[in-house]
């Protein structure tokens, strides 16, 4: 027997109370149905025309906005000029840092009438190429750059124009406070702030670039570069090489200090310099930095590293002695000294009188191969590597025979870059260790972790007091700033020109060590083919020119490097020369 839905026996009048009870909940009482609908579809008509009146406003306003979301974002995609950490030198004083500039750009398929916008843009800006704009205004591109870095009253005037399809964009503009006192340290950048040179370049190689296509490059997000240069130091160097050149009608100057105790470069001059505010200055060859671009030979400056040779094979002593009573002679060429004795040397005299021929004699004691491991050992065969991308490799002899050998050991022969000698020279000053040279900031301990023991310290002191010995009584008496207990080595090379030795183009160096008995700063003076004047009495060689500059930055760096003055301390052969007992 089938079951029976419940109500389903109920009369029909029965149920219709219930479905009015229920049509009076839903609707109330005594409405019209049919109204009632009418409305509700009309509400819903008006929710959706507002709906798409708002989308419709929104797209508007993006289409008239000349720096949208939409624009902004094709941009990012076009090397807009990112951020970059600011520089610092060793006292936080600023090197490099960004500013904020506009750049105008356009989105091409907006402009209504090009020939308009183009006349009234090289109005503004009366510099620009004409037939450019117009050609990159008539483009089919999404969008063109018109002029990066342009001025506030030119976005000024350009904004009152009111063009379609012209906008601005506020970029990141690298500028350098202090010109071109630290240039070849510091580079430069291009238009798109990416480095091209120098520290700036070293920025990017060490992932700088990386972070701006990631977009991570912001200001907040970068630490300060601390470097080791000291910018008080670089100024007085800077000026007193200027005066040099000046002075002694010299093609070129340059100048390095550095601490041999850590490795850092504390102060580099290369001048003529450039701005790197103005980087196409950099473009002139002329303005190249001799110290690391550049390799020379480093002529009787060279002399040092062959006497340190010398006293650290243990078979030479401060007491040996060579005959330089004669010419030493090679087939055709004849070797001479130029302050000639004509007679035998002790080792300190062949330093004192810089002889080429007791330099010479003293390498051919100890042979081809040695002298050529020594040199490789100090650095001085293979291509110095710093933070600066700019270096040069060595020129080094392809068939290293016994003459080589003979010339190397006083100067000539082997080209390298200043830097490089510098560094070897350092070795022979702070205890025999070689620390590779940096521009960052670094401390004793680190550069510790980083030195190789390359000499011994016994022959480290045995050439602090030849380099003190030359100072009181060698070529570098002029250097003798009284307090600071100045060492020196002297170099004049002959340069080649035209693939031979020139006979009145040379080259001109001074090394000196301050302190020499706690050596802490060594400074090389380079001078590029000095002229003789009225008080070189006709002469053109390092103890004329470049000692006496080397005095004159000695005497204005040292009370800004901390260095207290010493007065009537003993000679070297009491001060430095009795700890090694004389040997």
């Amino acid at each position: 027997m089938g079951m029976k839905a419940p109500g389903a026996d109920q009369p029909v009048a029965a149920r219709e109370p219930r479905r009015r009870f229920v049509a009076s909940l839903l609707y109330g009482r005594n409405v019209d149905r049919t109204a009632k609908t009418r409305a509700r579809l009309g509400l819903a008509v008006l929710i959706f025309a507002l709906g798409y009146a708002i989308i419709a406003a929104r797209l508007v306003m993006f289409a008239a906005a000349p720096e949208g979301h939409g624009s902004r974002r094709a941009i990012a995609q076009d090397a807009v000029a990112t951020a970059r950490p600011d520089i610092l030198d060793r006292n936080g004083e600023i090197l490099a840092t960004d500013v904020r500039t506009p750049s105008l750009f356009a989105e091409p398929q907006r402009i209504i009438d090009v020939d308009e916008a183009s006349e009234l843009l090289t109005a503004v800006m009366p510099d620009i190429d004409a037939a450019e704009l117009r050609g990159r205004l008539a483009s089919k591109r999404r969008f063109v750059w018109l002029k990066r870095e342009i001025t506030p009253e030119q976005r000024g005037q350009i904004y009152r124009l009111g063009i379609p399809g012209v906008g601005f964009l506020p970029e990141n503009k690298r500028v350098y406070p202090n010109g071109a006192e630290v240039s070849h340290i510091i580079g430069h950048v291009n238009i798109d702030n990416q480095g091209t040179a120098g520290i700036e370049k070293w920025l990017d190689a060490r992932g700088l670039a990386d972070l701006h296509l990631a977009g991570l490059a912001t200001d907040r997000l970068q630490k300060p570069v601390e470097l080791a240069v000291d910018l008080r130091v670089q100024h007085a160097l800077r000026d007193e090489l200027l005066a040099a050149r000046a002075t002694f009608k010299a093609v070129a100057a340059a100048g390095l200090l550095t601490d041999v105790r850590t490795g850092e470069i504390i102060s580099m001059v290369s001048v003529p310099d450039y701005d790197p505010n103005n980087p196409r200055e950099a473009l002139d060859p002329s303005r190249i930095n001799r110290l690391t671009t550049g390799v020379f030979e480093m002529g009787s400056t060279f002399k040092a590293l062959t006497l340190a040779m010398a006293l650290d094979s243990g078979k030479i002593t401060l007491k040996s002695a060579f005959d330089a009573s004669h010419p030493l002679q090679y087939g055709k060429f004849a070797i001479h000294d130029f302050h000639a004795q004509n007679r035998v040397l002790t080792v300190p005299e062949i330093f004192t009188y810089s002889s080429n021929i007791g330099t010479a004699r003293m390498a051919l004691s100890l042979g081809i191969e040695h002298h050529k491991w020594f040199l490789r050992k100090m650095g001085q065969l293979d291509r110095l590597r710093t933070e600066l991308p700019e270096s040069a490799e060595p020129l080094v002899p392809k068939r290293w025979a016994e003459l080589n050998t003979v010339t190397i050991a006083f100067g000539h022969g082997l080209s390298v870059a200043p830097l490089q000698a510098v560094m070897a020279i350092g070795a022979l000053m702070n205890g025999g260790r070689l620390i590779p040279p940096t521009f960052l900031k670094r401390s004793e301990a680190e550069a510790l972790a980083l030195a190789t023991q390359v000499v011994k310290p016994e022959t480290s002191d045995k050439m602090r007091y030849l380099m003190r010995l030359n100072v009181e009584k060698g070529t570098a008496t002029r250097a003798d700033v009284k307090g600071y207990y100045v060492g020196g080595k002297t170099g004049t090379s002959d340069k080649v020109v035209g693939g031979r030795y020139s006979k009145t183009k040379v080259l001109t160096s001074f090394t000196a060590v301050l302190p020499a008995d706690q050596p802490r700063y060594l400074l090389l003076i380079m001078l590029d083919e000095p002229q003789a004047t009225p008080d070189t009495h006709g002469f053109t060689t390092s103890g004329w020119n470049a000692v006496p500059v080397g005095g004159a930055v000695i005497g204005r760096i040292a009370p800004l490097l901390g260095l207290e003055p010493r007065f009537d301390l003993p000679p070297a052969d009491k001060l430095i020369l009795a700890s090694v007992g004389g040997r």
